[in-house]
């Protein structure tokens, strides 16, 4: 069956009740958008931060450290991301105490966007954790002993020693963990965010034309992916060890 495409539908005014005035679909899409990048950029800060320390803990000789790196490890990367959601804002809420529950579910300023942030960001820094471990492991013992023999301590050299040259060589995986968390913001529709699949699932609803409003936001979900992708190479090719990253990111 032949489908008419009807580009236009996407410029029809709209009765927006939050604004109080007319607007076309389209910036429906825009704000959707705006939403989808508050959230993935909020939730790589928690993922890239906490997955450092998780990375970190997974490579400490302390076993108890890292048990519980491994643990952490373990719970969030076997749970399903939607369960996850739901566990995180439907479920956390009711186990606090009842001040604090309530404040979570009611009181708390965008009670949807932050579970989102949060869910998403300890999702993903299970992963970037394992990624931080790889990294410090590809480092040869020779120079972590060398630094240890100028009289650093172990946490100097992680600092200055570890992390710096672990970073360079786990840029790779770390973009695509970023371009996973800015995919994986879709599913924050599902507790009432108004991202960018949620924005085109509504005017699909409203207008009936849902190859048109998917497509539009197909295509921005490749233009933000491909400029991650080009500057990440960019930097990938910058900061590279010879010998340690792929000669491609020339």
């Amino acid at each position: 069956m032949d489908y008419n495409w009807d580009w236009s539908v996407l410029f029809c005014m709209v009765e927006d009740d939050d604004i109080g005035c007319n607007q076309p679909y389209f910036f429906w899409i825009l704000s959707g958008f705006r939403w989808t990048i508050a959230v993935a950029a909020a939730a790589w800060v928690i993922a890239f931060s906490l997955g450092s320390v998780i990375g970190i803990l997974r490579t400490l000789d302390n076993p108890y450290l890292r048990g519980i790196g491994t643990v952490y490890v373990t719970i969030f990367r076997n749970i399903p991301l939607l369960v996850q959601m739901f566990l995180w804002f439907f479920v956390v809420p009711e186990l606090l105490p009842e001040e604090a529950g309530t404040w979570v579910k009611r009181g708390m300023p965008l009670p949807e966007y932050w579970t989102a942030v949060i869910c998403l960001g300890t999702y993903t820094a299970s992963r970037v954790g394992e990624q931080v471990r790889a990294g410090i492991n590809a480092i040869t013992q020779g120079q972590r002993y060398a630094a240890m023999a100028m009289g650093l301590r172990p946490a100097q050299v992680y600092r200055y020693v570890l992390l710096p040259i672990s970073y360079r060589i786990i840029i790779p995986p770390l973009t695509s963990d970023f371009l996973g968390i800015f995919k994986n913001s879709s599913l924050a529709l599902t507790i009432g965010v108004l991202e960018l699949t949620a924005q085109t699932r509504q005017i699909e609803e409203y207008t009936f034309q849902g190859f048109e409003a998917f497509t539009a936001a197909t295509l921005l979900y490749i233009v933000v992916t491909a400029i991650v992708m080009t500057v990440m190479r960019v930097v990938e090719g910058k900061f590279r060890i010879p010998g340690m990253i792929s000669l491609g990111a020339k």
